[in-house]
């Protein structure tokens, strides 16, 4: 189990997180919702280790831990909005390159990690493609088996559903449930409404740092009137 626990974090004199408490199970999914700037995408930053938190702490299964051990354990991997894929490597390189720098894999034993993956992800045909050559889809899944290549205990996901197409939204769904299903914690920073209705999920709304409002999803469908700022802000994006 993941659990922050009043996490803070300002840039100059600008609050992006204040006090935000937020605990995770295994094979649980957590749905940050909001508009851009709100912090949901700065708290999966932090995770990562790509920005630091000003204050507040995070345990992982009941043990407080600091968050430099946290980042060299490679507990968290993360998924970006626009994939962040080296494009000058080719598809498996871009999976072995974290493998061998990182974990001090040999060549042969990264190879095969990053073989098992991409054959999991349907692109074994594509690994000698540069990401150049490969379709929003596709990357998107590079992107995730690099991620899951150093054994991760939580995944983040930024926008992962972002201006697709229904076809692939269902995809990127699935994937996001079958990696619940093999205990992974999951986060998702997302403004697309489409995912309340479609994962299996507690849904955290986020304004200026905050959350405001949080449900289940099966609650929330049920009865959306008891959740009247979630209620609203999907309306709002569904009109939109």
């Amino acid at each position: 189990m993941l659990s922050i626990n009043k996490l803070h974090k300002k840039f100059h004199q600008k609050i992006i997180l204040e006090h935000v408490s937020v605990t995770v199970a295994r094979g649980h999914i957590a749905l940050f919702l909001g508009e851009s700037g709100v912090g949901k995408s700065t708290l999966l930053r932090i995770l990562c280790g790509l920005e630091t938190a000003d204050g507040g702490s995070i345990a992982l299964d009941g043990k407080e831990t600091d968050l430099s051990w946290f980042h060299a354990q490679h507990k968290v991997g993360m998924v970006f909005q626009q994939f962040n894929l080296f494009d000058h490597l080719s598809v498996i390189q871009n999976v072995t390159i974290a493998l061998e720098r990182v974990q001090q894999k040999s060549f042969q034993e990264a190879h095969d990690i990053a073989t098992q993956l991409l054959l999991q992800f349907g692109l074994v045909e594509q690994q000698h493609k540069m990401p150049a050559q490969l379709s929003g889809g596709q990357k998107q899944r590079v992107a995730l088996a690099r991620a899951l290549a150093l054994k991760p205990a939580i995944m983040c996901f930024d926008e992962p559903t972002s201006a697709l197409d229904p076809q692939l939204f269902k995809q990127v769904v699935q994937t996001i449930e079958t990696l619940a299903t093999q205990n992974y914690m999951l986060l998702i920073a997302s403004h697309d409404p489409r995912l309340v209705q479609s994962l299996d999920c507690t849904i955290y709304l986020m304004e200026k740092g905050h959350i405001i409002e949080y449900a289940l999803s099966k609650e929330f469908q049920k009865n959306p009137f008891q959740f009247g700022q979630i209620k609203r802000f999907i309306e709002g994006h569904r009109l939109g």
